[in-house]
């Protein structure tokens, strides 16, 4: 039996950032597309979330992979636009569809934006979380010290997912929903660089899409003297596909409030919450995703060009 899989994204694949004239990441299309490809699973849905780019932008770009790299045979729903408001909880078109969809049948959920539609789902419909099989995230640290850094200057980036709707997380915790993270340090042992686009190129139509806008934002990767750009949201969807791939530890979640960290020149009063795994006696059990076996990165570009 193929593993019954909900997609749900931020997709910002080619999108500029709103306000600047850099580009939105592109990993999150890699992670869409091993899905699609993959004779493993059956993606039963797909919906789109706010994040790295606009509700809008993720909405049609879900639209335009579903049509153009799956025969349109996978529907498309849009989901929260904002993080959720706890003194004003709303279903949304997304929530809805999956609701209708855990009615059915038991589900894994790759959620590689905010969590907020998995959160709304689970406080309206908290009789569905036994029909959840697990719900994979890209967040997570194991000490509040341990920082994302770009580049020769360090430039240091934010847990994006979680910092955009942390209330969503406290309810995936509170209702004891099945949970696996796949963080920057898993992430940050991936690359993928100019020679695996130039092989991309040679594949069919989507890996052509895909490294064609993943060319801007390598460079922008390559102007930060990296070598290339991580792809973090793959290793959520091979986590579906290939557990055995991902070596992973079970681990304690919490909620901490330390320093911002993802800002220059902090003056020591500006104040985050941190999503932080450990082996603490209190918290929340999770699967913590740390590291790839060896010759992942010949297992990642064939499941794309198969």
């Amino acid at each position: 039996m193929k593993k019954q899989v909900w997609i749900d994204t931020d997709l910002s694949v080619g999108m500029k950032r709103q306000g600047r004239e850099d580009y939105c990441d592109v990993d999150d299309g890699y992670a869409v597309l091993q899905l699609l490809k993959a004779k493993e699973t059956e993606v039963v849905g797909m919906s789109a979330v706010f994040g790295n780019t606009t509700l809008e932008n993720a909405y049609h770009l879900c639209q335009h992979m579903s049509h153009s790299y799956a025969g349109g045979n996978i529907s498309v729903y849009k989901g929260a636009e904002q993080p959720m408001v706890l003194a004003h909880i709303e279903t949304n078109e997304a929530v809805e569809a999956l609701a209708n969809a855990l009615e059915k049948q038991k589900l894994t959920i790759m959620a590689i934006g905010p969590a907020t539609n998995i959160g709304l789902l689970v406080l309206l419909y908290p009789h569905l979380v036994a029909q959840i099989e697990e719900v994979v995230l890209v967040a997570g640290r194991r000490k509040a010290s341990d920082h994302f850094t770009i580049g020769a200057r360090k430039a240091s980036a934010p847990d994006l997912n979680f910092d955009l709707d942390n209330d969503a997380f406290r309810v995936l915790f509170q209702y004891q929903v099945p949970l696996v993270f796949c963080p920057f340090e898993i992430s940050n042992k991936v690359w993928l660089q100019a020679e695996d686009l130039d092989a991309l190129e040679q594949g069919d139509e989507a890996c052509r899409w895909l490294a064609g806008h993943s060319r801007p934002w390598l460079q922008q990767w390559v102007a930060m003297d990296e070598r290339g750009f991580n792809p973090f949201d793959v290793l959520a969807s091979h986590y579906i596909l290939h557990p055995q791939d991902i070596i992973s530890e079970a681990l304690q979640a919490r909620l901490e409030a330390h320093l911002k960290d993802d800002m220059d020149g902090n003056t020591g009063d500006v104040y985050k919450q941190f999503l932080l795994c450990d082996r603490a006696t209190a918290g929340y059990p999770v699967k913590y995703c740390y590291d790839v076996v060896q010759g992942y990165h010949e297992k990642l570009m064939n499941s794309l060009l198969k």
